[in-house]
């Protein structure tokens, strides 16, 4: 879990931006403390993740619990999200990228690992282009293309057109199954713990600039242009963005390795225990 020492805020220009950093065990000074030097060592390559649309870094949490321990890994609430101010215009996937990679030149990294969920998989997609030189693998978990993709059901997108469920327990138990698929569909509580318990809501405002971040946006065109190493991640009951959207990225990205698993949406927190060791085998490979 996310500790006091690990949080800070960040400006990037005029934007803050709340950022956890993991020490990886390599870079601890002390002993049982994850605590970092002022810098990091010129050598490492952090995870940098990017949530879901209205998600701050906490949801992300057992799933950082349980990558390996020699992983950095940077975590940070999106403009107008959880506790990150809201910005003083809407952005653009492209716009956004530019301040991540600052917020890396900030920080102290040349590169980092990038792992996107749901619409951070659409921001990742963009890093990987747009700041190819940062991105040095790249790891993509129940994402799609965005604009051309195989959409969800008008029923389910209904739902996610406002943070209702971030806000409303009740709510989010009697959706869970239907929206998230997976483990939802027979245990709703634990979705429901998973994304009230420490999860830290924006406002409505900044659900609404990055629903408009990602509007019209579709990465289909570059993704034959991406050079790094890709695991592309999707669970076989997902009910936001269907498995064929993955199969699409499989194919599309040159270096791209696809694993299916058994669960949904968000199987990156109910079956943090099982993925996260795929997702460490492939960033610390050679």
């Amino acid at each position: 879990m996310y500790t006091t020492d690990s949080l800070r805020q960040v400006a990037v220009g005029e934007q803050l931006l709340r950022v956890s950093i993991r020490p990886g065990k390599a870079n601890i000074q002390g002993t049982g403390r994850r605590r970092r030097t002022a810098q990091p060592a010129a050598n490492v390559v952090p995870l940098l993740l990017i949530n879901g649309i209205g998600a701050s870094l906490e949801l992300l949490a057992p799933f950082v619990d349980a990558l390996d321990p020699d992983i950095e890994v940077i975590s940070f609430d999106v403009p107008g999200v959880g506790g990150s101010p809201l910005p003083a215009v809407p952005y653009r996937f492209t716009g956004l990228c530019r301040l991540m990679g600052r917020m890396l030149t900030i920080l102290g990294y040349e590169r980092a690992d990038v792992l996107g969920i749901s619409w951070g998989g659409g921001v990742a997609q963009q890093f990987a282009f747009s700041q190819r030189a940062r991105c040095r693998r790249l790891v993509l978990v129940s994402t799609g293309t965005g604009a051309l993709m195989v959409p969800a059901k008008p029923a389910v997108l209904a739902k996610m057109i406002t943070p209702r469920r971030y806000t409303d327990r009740t709510f989010l138990h009697q959706v869970a199954g239907d929206l998230y698929g997976g483990s939802a569909r027979t245990d709703p509580t634990r979705i429901t713990a998973a994304m009230n318990a420490h999860n830290r809501v924006g406002s409505r405002r900044g659900y609404l600039y990055q629903l408009a971040a990602g509007a019209g946006w579709t990465s289909v065109p570059f993704l034959p242009l991406l050079r790094q190493p890709t695991l592309v991640l999707s669970g076989d009951d997902d009910p936001i963005i269907p498995l064929a959207n993955a199969r699409l990225m499989h194919r599309l990205i040159p270096q791209a390795r696809l694993h299916v698993f058994h669960g949904g949406h968000l199987g990156l927190v109910t079956e943090a225990a099982e993925l996260a060791p795929v997702v460490s085998e492939f960033l610390t490979a050679p």
